[in-house]
């Protein structure tokens, strides 16, 4: 039964993979994966090698069997509530964060940076385009700053090859500026709710390889870039109204003061959250005093949660499931030592991991690798978890469809996949590769 499930998972993979051609949504083939996997699971027989496992052991020893079920069947319904318990903080967590960025965008809080950008040189609006990117995806995400950063370039580029060129470099930018925050990518953000990696540790050690990620294809292109691009044209300026600045400070520094408010108060990162989200909701409340309870809900997160991406919530859900199944059947275990008797070398294990990303989603790789490896064998903050949190956040800038920010970006602008393949890939290869140099640099010389 073991091996069924693992086609089952494999194929799930695959069809996700293969979304667009066989036009059947990812989240509803996540969902499905998740399931199957969870029920193969509850009606397989136990392996010996789960039952001569620790986590197995060690649910025997607490005697938690439900009422009518078998001591596997109570292992199953255990094991799938712990994690639920995990993947269910990282949703609210990103719930919370969907709903601030989209109101602050409501309120035209992201106007501000139109105004700001004046440039008419392209080599110079790449840069400007980039590090806004960047910084912006650190405080952010990758995903939602992918997302204002094109539309931005719909009103400062009217020429569509350059737009699309500019469009893969906020790809990479977005991607590497994520990498280096506990806020700034969902693989990160896995890593900092599951006690790999600390807020404090990860913005150390990461920014100067997310920095050399972006600055060498942004140095490439400044010597190879041809005039043909042409030069930016129809920039739009929209004023900020002080709403807007409220809300976007306001927004900023909640999302900001949230890995504070952990390390103050040892409370999960999504309690902070939604924490702030409800400060948010209550100032929206006040600053929008229009009679007319349908004008104002636009401005609230009630409309904000209208629009934010759900689907993608779910992914996330199925996606999970599906890998938690694979834990508790003690397979990614499994996994882990064959790697490490062939390769034996994690920094190898991680790097591949990392171009992996780049064709299947980061967030199911990372979960993997939080389910093959032990913070016991291998605590918070360490050589691996810190590795990881870089190449799976920045490796799928290799490829469009390797990142939720390059499937984004890739929807709105029509962006063919061989095109990013010939235009966009070997830069960011050179980014990926420069940044994992940099990082293992450090660690040797510390």
């Amino acid at each position: 039964m073991e091996a069924l499930i693992v086609i089952v998972f494999i194929c799930g993979y695959a069809a996700i993979a293969l979304e667009h051609p066989l036009r059947i949504n990812k989240t509803a083939t996540a969902i499905t994966t998740g399931v199957l996997c969870w029920t193969l699971f509850m009606l397989s027989t136990p392996s010996n090698q789960l039952i001569s496992s620790g986590q197995y052991q060690s649910f025997l020893g607490q005697q938690i069997a439900g009422h009518g079920h078998t001591l596997f069947q109570g292992y199953v319904i255990h094991s799938l509530g712990d994690h639920l318990n995990e993947i269910s903080q990282i949703l609210f967590f990103l719930l919370g964060a969907m709903t601030i960025v989209e109101l602050i965008d409501a309120h035209g809080g992201f106007d501000i940076i139109t105004e700001k950008i004046t440039t008419r040189s392209t080599k110079r609006l790449l840069w400007i385009i980039c590090w806004t990117t960047f910084f912006l995806s650190a405080v952010l995400d990758n995903l939602t700053s992918s997302i204002v950063m094109v539309s931005l370039l719909r009103k400062l580029i009217s020429d569509k090859d350059t737009r699309l060129f500019f469009a893969g470099m906020v790809i990479i930018a977005a991607n590497a500026g994520g990498a280096w925050t506990p806020i700034g990518d969902v693989t990160t953000t896995m890593l900092w709710i599951g006690g790999q990696i600390s807020a404090v540790g990860i913005m150390k050690m990461l920014f100067l390889p997310s920095v050399v990620c972006l600055l060498i294809p942004l140095l490439y292109l400044s010597i190879t870039m041809k005039a043909a691009l042409g030069d930016p044209d129809g920039q739009t300026k929209r004023h900020c109204s002080g709403r807007g600045k409220l809300m976007l400070g306001l927004g900023l520094a909640i999302l900001i003061a949230i890995p504070v408010f952990k390390m103050l108060t040892n409370l999960p990162p999504y309690i902070g959250m939604l924490g702030g989200l409800g400060m948010l909701w209550i100032v929206s409340e006040f600053v929008n005093p229009e009679a007319d309870a349908t004008l104002r809900e636009k401005y609230t997160p009630l409309g904000a949660l209208a629009r934010i991406d759900m689907p993608g919530i779910l992914f996330f859900l199925g996606i999970l499931l599906a890998v938690a199944a694979l834990e508790s059947m003690t397979t990614l275990q499994s996994a882990a030592r064959y790697l490490a008797s062939t390769i034996g070398d994690e920094r190898i294990i991680v790097s591949v991991i990392g171009l992996l990303s780049a064709v299947v989603d980061n967030v199911p790789l990372v979960a993997a690798s939080m389910g093959m490896y032990s913070v016991d064998h291998y605590p918070t903050d360490s050589l691996l978890w810190e590795y990881l949190a870089y190449c799976s956040g920045t490796g799928g800038s290799l490829l469009i469809i390797g990142s939720a920010a390059g499937i984004a970006v890739m929807g709105i602008e029509k962006i063919d996949f061989v095109w990013y393949l010939k235009r966009i890939s070997l830069i960011a290869l050179m980014g990926y590769a420069g940044g994992a140099v940099t990082y293992l640099l450090i660690q040797f010389l510390s």
